[in-house]
């Protein structure tokens, strides 16, 4: 199992600085990735500063040499996806090929889409992210791309340079469980990162859960190689082997350490930074 921790992109963490200094102190302390969100406004959240997260993650890549970097997640169908290529390549190219690239719908979809008067038709929206992300892996190839989509139209149009990692970065798909699509799709990719119904943003998944998506998404592979499963929550050190255990056992590859979302400490310096340098979970 390896370790990430998430932040938010507003609050303390609006501050690309402040995110070079977490950054850091992610990667002294021995962590294995930092993650950051993509929100551009947030329901509970409408007041408070946001930072651009491709920019937040420069700044966390300049500040280190080791440590994986990404958002948890990118909605692709708010983006348009030729732009979003190139601030991927960019960023894996600044970075020497530490991007890991995660997608989703995004929400709250009435503040992310509705608010700026796009569409909030979750069918048109997953139909975006798929074309979108079909489209994203074709034009980090570097390769000339023509393509003529129900929403996306190219034509002989090759991004470069390249990114870095080849054929393409990591791309893991996030999703609610026990909802099967969005685990359908992450089957075609590299990676899943279930919220559960039960468990919002900062609570860990039961082992029952995790066991149960495990086994769905191996029904679906079509990728062969290696396949990540993230979840996440608070661990406390002195206990994580009970926490994390039962959870890598159940085939959790990742354990990605979060402030709850319900709690004071979400978009907070301080405690994020007591618990990074308290190091990752030791198994």
């Amino acid at each position: 199992m390896r370790y990430s921790i998430n932040i938010p992109n507003f609050g303390d963490f609006a501050d690309a600085r402040t995110v070079a200094v977490v950054a850091e102190a992610v990667e002294r302390a021995g962590w294995d990735a930092l993650f950051i969100w993509d929100h551009v406004v947030h329901d509970k959240h409408k007041r408070q500063t946001f930072g651009d997260p491709w920019m937040l993650l420069t700044a966390a890549a300049l500040a280190t040499s080791r440590i994986k970097l990404g958002t948890l997640v990118t909605p692709v169908a708010r983006r348009r996806p030729q732009q979003l290529a190139r601030q991927v390549a960019t960023l894996d190219a600044l970075s020497g090929g530490r991007v890991i690239f995660s997608a989703g719908l995004g929400g709250p979809v009435a503040d992310e889409y509705g608010a700026f008067g796009e569409t909030t038709d979750k069918i048109v929206l997953a139909e975006r992210l798929d074309e979108g992300l079909d489209l994203l892996a074709r034009y980090w190839s570097g390769e000339p791309v023509t393509h003529h989509g129900r929403h996306y139209q190219v034509e002989d149009v090759a991004l470069l340079p390249a990114t870095v990692q080849r054929p393409r970065p990591p791309v893991w798909v996030a999703g609610f469980w026990p909802n099967k699509r969005p685990m359908r799709r992450a089957a075609r990719w590299d990676g899943a990162v279930p919220l559960f119904g039960d468990e919002s943003h900062g609570h860990a998944p039961s082992t029952a859960k995790v066991r149960e998506l495990v086994g769905y998404v191996d029904r679906h592979r079509e990728r062969e190689g290696g396949f990540e499963i993230v979840v996440g929550g608070v661990s406390v050190p002195s206990e994580a082997a009970d926490l994390l255990g039962p959870l890598a056992d159940a085939g959790a590859t990742w354990w990605d350490e979060r402030q709850p979302i319900d709690g004071p400490d979400l978009d907070k310096l301080a405690p994020v930074l007591r618990r990074v340098d308290q190091g990752p979970p030791v198994l």
